[in-house]
């Protein structure tokens, strides 16, 4: 088996803030999701959200704010699952809840070093 990073990407634009039962809801079918690949022993790093300041880093030392506000779209988080093949792991992320809201999910085979 071969790992692949899930990238999860969204609009860039800001929404009305989500009430708690909607942000339940979400968490809820995230889990489910996560869950349903663990069991099938594929999970091999849940990964992270990732918040949404950061930095920059460019040739000769230049340091700039990011993301940008600019962007269409920003990585919003991340999952590491194993495959058979790119075909496989991109089956295990038909599932990701990110794609009922508008979102994407890039599947790369992670290559060893």
């Amino acid at each position: 088996m071969k790992d692949f990073l899930l990238i999860f990407r969204a609009e860039g634009r800001p929404g009305p803030a989500p009430s708690p039962e909607e942000m339940q809801a979400s968490m809820k079918m995230w889990m489910d999701w996560i869950g349903g690949i663990a069991a099938q022993n594929k999970l091999v790093d849940r990964g992270n959200r990732l918040l949404s300041d950061g930095k920059v880093m460019r040739p000769g030392q230049v340091i700039t704010d990011g993301p940008y506000t600019e962007i269409k779209e920003s990585i919003g988080g991340y999952t590491i699952v194993k495959a058979e093949s790119l075909e496989d792991a991109t089956a295990l992320a038909e599932g990701c809840p990110i794609l009922g809201f508008g979102g994407s999910v890039e599947v790369r085979e992670i290559g060893s070093m």
